[in-house]
């Protein structure tokens, strides 16, 4: 006899009903979990946004903007704040400073919860004291950690074509990042913090003669720098300085680079404080193109015509071919003492001196008996 299958029909079909149910079951499991994500998201960022606000009207500044809209299902979490205004003030800038903003959008994404990317579009303007700087840019965003009632250990803004109004006429650039790192525990010699930036085709303003000397179009500009600690307690920039100093505090300019047409320029130094409060210290400078440096600084009034010749004597012998080849380099060591710079025994420029804020006085100095009257 045929042997008989054990498989009952119709049992199929049950089966096939179950793992319908099932999967039904894990989509909708799934669907809420995101629902409770984006929300959760949504919640954080709210959240953070109203302590920041409260913490700094709590200072004395006067932050305002429009009603949040919450959006971005089902891809990322928004918050988008219209209208934004910011104005502050700072014991070193006159005047404080001010933001305004048609809007920022912030912004968080699987798989990257712990992210929070905030962005500008659309017309905003800069206020640094009296100078008003409208700016716009096709991308302009920052990244920082999503975190909690703490100083963002690290950020990250990017901007494409970013234009901005100056006075002295419109800067525009292609692209632009900027990388930043903080460590509020560093010690002497530890970093507390490090900066790294890039800049491409920048076009800068017609004006002063003195800016554009070699050319409104600069290639390519680059800068890694760091600040050592330790980081000093206090909120007056004097009191700090001076603790910056005294703890072996420094700042290296890792690498400084331009290519400025013909002229290719490398700068690293390392400087503090001296006991005045002014910088000082030493680096190198390494130039291709010096000849053509000095002509554009002579044409622009920056080099007096006495100084020309010795200029180029120096450049001649300072000048050597890389071993790989090319055009003669000019490297020379460079100096910053008593607000002079010197290249070589050179002197460059005699830098403006850097007034910091008095510091206040005692709070119980007008009531002290033992001070002199005022009359």
């Amino acid at each position: 006899m045929p042997a008989t299958s054990s498989r009952q029909p119709g049992r199929a079909g049950p089966l096939a009903a179950r793992l319908l149910l099932g999967s039904a079951i894990a989509l909708a499991l799934v669907a809420a979990l995101h629902a409770l994500l984006w929300r959760w998201a949504g919640s954080e960022m709210q959240a953070g946004v109203d302590a920041w606000v409260a913490s700094r009207r709590a200072l004395g500044w006067r932050v305002t903007h429009g009603p949040a809209q919450r959006g971005g299902w089902p891809l990322a979490a928004t918050l988008t704040l219209p209208d934004v205004e910011l104005n502050g003030g700072t014991a070193t800038l006159p005047g404080g400073f001010g933001l305004a903003a048609e809007s920022l959008v912030m912004r968080v994404a699987l798989p990257r919860l712990d992210r929070l990317l905030v962005a500008m579009p659309g017309r905003n303007r800069l206020r640094l004291g009296e100078l008003d700087l409208p700016f716009a840019a096709d991308r302009l965003s920052i990244a920082v950690p999503l975190e909690r009632n703490v100083l963002p250990r690290e950020a990250t803004a990017e901007a494409e074509r970013l234009r901005l109004a100056t006075p002295a006429g419109s800067f525009e650039l292609r692209s632009l990042r900027l990388d930043i790192e903080t460590r509020l525990t560093a010690t002497e010699g530890e970093p507390a913090l490090q900066l790294a930036l890039r800049a491409e085709d920048v076009v800068l303003p017609p004006t002063p003669p003195a800016l554009v000397a070699l050319g409104r179009q600069l290639e390519r500009a680059t800068l890694e720098a760091a600040l050592t600690g330790p980081v000093p307690p206090g909120r007056f920039p004097t009191t700090k300085a001076e603790a910056w100093r005294d703890g072996g505090g420094s700042f290296e300019l890792r690498a400084l680079t331009l290519d400025w047409g013909k002229v290719g320029l490398g700068v690293t130094a390392t400087l503090t404080l001296d006991e005045a409060l002014q910088p000082m210290g030493a680096g190198s400078l390494k130039m291709r193109g010096a000849n053509e440096a000095i002509a554009a600084a002579q044409s622009a009034g920056l080099l007096p015509a006495g100084m020309v010749r010795p200029a180029r004597m120096l450049v001649q012998l300072r000048s050597r071919v890389p071993p790989e080849g090319g055009p003669p380099q000019f490297e020379v060591p460079l100096t910053l003492e008593d607000r002079t710079l010197a290249a070589g025994r050179f002197p460059l420029a005699h830098l403006p001196r850097l007034v910091w804020p008095s510091p206040p006085p005692p709070p119980d100095a007008a009531q002290d008996p033992s001070l002199p009257s005022p009359e």
